[in-house]
């Protein structure tokens, strides 16, 4: 890792070229660039108020060192120095620019038939308290449920500043080990649910043209297929040139369900394009804990033993009750410093 003086200045530099930007009239004008250099100067705007702390206390530690007087002062001063070089470093990891931003989550069940079905509505559950417990709001944006309770695919939002960087730890197969309780003989079966989580893209990140998209509209159904609508206001939106389907059926009004399916359309295609770049940048890819892909198993919940456990981290807590009435700052925090130190490690070298 290149040097603190040298970082320093190179964020010092980063940080007025991005301001200069910010004023430019062209920048301004283009929306689509201003919020992205809104976004970049957020970014900096930490780090830069820690390398002018640092560049303060490194003054400080080299009067204290001139001075006989000031003697006493210079192993406090060197203390906070290497203090703020560490935040510092931490502060300079890139960051995902998505961190910030609001997420679409999809739920589907996996393998286990019915069972699947009731743990994916588990599932549900403990994120959408996971999310009220940080301060985050949440809508339910559609849902297919099962006939014997929980769904086949749900899907929801979640709003607040960083909502991203909290439930991207989510993504992947959730594995539940119970007993179901449509089993006679007490036998205990593995089923599984799928969990996606996509930044949610603003329009102007996302161009969608009417004349790219299929929109078929048909009646909704309610679980077992009859019809609980006498209009046609479910939409299913086809994004021809990737072949992407969104439905949705929870609202009476077509309309309000096509805006719905535009915003899960242009979240999946935000992701997609995300993904490309990512495979791009191999390096980076190796770097990171898990892909968050559905075919990943990340975590499992085994209830004779009130078990979880999340196998990227290698970290087992016995309070399964908690964890599922959304208590998993323990694993976002676990997942979270892996990440960093991950990050640190492949810039140090």
């Amino acid at each position: 890792m290149a040097g603190i003086d040298a970082l320093v200045e190179e964020l010092e530099r980063s940080y007025r070229e991005t301001q200069e930007r910010m004023s430019d009239p062209a920048v301004y004008n283009d929306h689509r660039e201003a919020a992205e250099v809104g976004r970049r100067l957020k970014e900096l705007e930490a780090p830069y108020k820690l390398a002018q702390a640092w560049r303060e206390v490194q003054d400080d530690l080299e009067a204290a060192r001139a001075d006989a007087e000031l003697r006493e002062l210079v192993a406090e001063a060197e203390l906070r120095v290497a203090e703020l070089e560490e935040e510092l470093r931490l502060a300079l990891i890139e960051r995902d620019p998505a961190d910030a931003k609001d997420v679409i989550v999809e739920l589907r069940q996996g393998v286990g038939g019915d069972e699947a079905a009731i743990w994916a509505g588990d599932l549900f559950r403990m994120l959408t308290r996971y999310a009220e417990r940080r301060g985050f709001k949440w809508e339910q944006l559609g849902a297919n449920p099962s006939e014997t309770g929980g769904f086949n695919e749900v899907t929801f939002a979640v709003k607040g500043d960083g909502a991203y960087s909290v439930f991207k730890w989510e993504g992947g197969t959730h594995r539940v080990q119970r007993v179901p309780v449509t089993e006679s003989q007490g036998r205990i079966h593995t089923s599984t649910a799928t969990v996606a989580v996509m930044p949610e893209a603003e329009e102007v990140e996302v161009e969608i043209h009417e004349n790219e998209l299929k929109i078929d509209v048909y009646r909704s159904t309610g679980p077992g297929g009859q019809s609980v609508n006498t209009t046609d206001s479910a939409v299913r939106i086809t994004h021809l040139p990737t072949g992407l389907v969104v439905a949705m059926q929870d609202e009476k009004s077509q309309l309000q369900n096509k805006a719905k399916a535009l915003r899960v359309l242009r979240a999946r295609l935000f992701e997609l394009e995300r993904e490309k770049q990512a495979a791009e940048l191999s390096a980076q890819r190796r770097s990171q804990i898990g892909t968050g892909e559905r075919a990943e198993k990340i975590r499992t919940y085994n209830y004779p033993e009130s078990r979880v456990t999340d196998h990227r981290i290698k970290l087992t807590v016995h309070r399964l009750d908690q964890v599922l009435d959304g208590d998993l700052g323990e694993f976002t925090e676990g997942l979270e410093q892996e990440d960093r130190r991950r990050k640190l490690e492949s810039a140090a070298v």
